[in-house]
């Protein structure tokens, strides 16, 4: 059961999973997670601005809810 999906805002993510932030910093470069945008973009567009494909966006949710899951 996926929790995570791509059409999520990222500041929900991170509140909901605080843990999560530096996986998207630290795995992913999605800096954008202490910025206002976080608020208003979502998991999809901010990892697209950051040049992620379609398929990379898949494997970022997957690997996201396979963390929250342990």
């Amino acid at each position: 059961m996926k929790t995570i999906n791509r059409k999520m805002l990222i500041g929900d993510i991170i509140d909901k999973y605080p843990e999560l932030a530096e996986v998207l910093v630290s795995r992913y470069g999605l800096h954008c997670i202490g910025c206002m945008g976080a608020a208003m973009e979502t998991l999809e567009d901010g990892a697209a601005a950051h040049g992620m494909s379609t398929k990379e966006i898949g494997l970022l949710e997957k690997d996201l809810n396979g963390l929250i899951s342990k």
